[in-house]
């Protein structure tokens, strides 16, 4: 018989360092396994990364590095949530690098991935979170 307990929310808070961001693509990945939604997985490791990464690099630039939380669980029923948080000043900026540009994409992926997403206000401390939300097109949950 499927154990049909609501899943478990997690919590990870990390120093603003790039080794992290594994740990919490990890940490969605285990999230989303023991919840029996494989089929958010491929997604939501890669939209967790970029907003890690956006995290870690505001978090790292300060003079006195703050820690960087994830926070992964559901919104509903079938509806997954992660939130990123950082103490870095300013919002992440949604911008269209260009062509040549290494970087830049990640607010971009997160827009076009996303079932819903935002910045907001929400977290510890000061700063802001990263939030996106994925499984929302599942009506009958």
């Amino acid at each position: 018989m499927e154990d049909q307990r609501r899943p478990t929310d997690v919590s990870l808070v990390f120093p603003p360092h790039p080794v992290w961001v594994r740990a919490a693509r990890d940490t969605v990945r285990t999230l989303l396994a023991v919840s029996h939604r494989p089929e958010l997985t491929d997604i939501a490791v890669l939209l967790t990364s970029e907003a890690v990464t956006n995290a870690i690099k505001a978090s790292a630039g300060r003079g006195r590095p703050t820690p960087v939380t994830l926070h992964a669980g559901w919104a509903g029923p079938r509806r997954l949530r992660v939130l990123v948080h950082d103490e870095a000043p300013g919002l992440p900026d949604l911008r269209i690098p260009g062509p040549d540009e290494e970087g830049g994409r990640g607010m971009q992926l997160i827009s076009n991935g996303a079932d819903a997403w935002g910045v907001c206000g929400r977290g510890p401390g000061r700063g802001k979170a990263t939030w996106f939300e994925l499984g929302r097109s599942d009506l009958g949950g």
